[in-house]
């Protein structure tokens, strides 16, 4: 077991679940016919879909083995059965303002959904461990790569 959790949303895990199947059901058994078909074909140190065969099952083994590990060790939260909906944990939505008031909207959400393009940021990312626990009003510093920044928490939301 990892030193954090590895919290992650209902939705995130069945995004896991779904890539583990299509690799397993679908990706996987294509490959393998391939790689069959192309054995019988005689020479296999010059034939190319044999070659790439192998090379993207051992991809495939790879990543499947990734995934499992990731949803053995997952531990799903439903931010919508959060008790305390006036702080900041794991799913919640956050409006924080700098010290310049540019404000940001992020959503807290696991490691393994994390995408700051679209403001869903890491649980245990820098500005998600210094917002854990905070209330509406809370200020709180975070040391990014450009420098140490302070941000009031403005708004905190939870999906119904």
């Amino acid at each position: 077991m990892t030193a954090h959790p590895n919290y992650i949303s209902p939705e995130g895990f069945a995004k896991l679940r779904a890539e583990y199947d299509q690799l397993l059901g679908q990706e996987r058994p294509r490959i393998v016919e391939i790689v069959s078909w192309a054995a019988g074909n005689g020479d296999r140190s010059e034939n190319g879909d044999y070659l790439y065969g192998r090379k993207r099952m051992r991809e495939i083994d790879g990543q499947l083995r990734r995934l499992s590990k990731k949803m053995k060790d997952a531990k799903v939260i439903d931010p919508r059965q959060q008790p305390d909906k006036t702080r900041v944990f794991f799913g919640a939505t956050v409006t924080i303002a700098d010290e310049d008031d540019n404000h940001r909207t992020v959503t807290i959400v696991g490691n393994d959904e994390a995408d700051a393009s679209a403001g869903r940021i890491g649980w245990n990312s820098p500005i998600a461990r210094a917002l854990r626990n905070a209330a509406i009003g809370d200020l709180r510093r975070v040391m990014l790569p450009a420098g140490e920044k302070e941000y009031e928490v403005m708004e905190i939301s939870y999906p119904e």
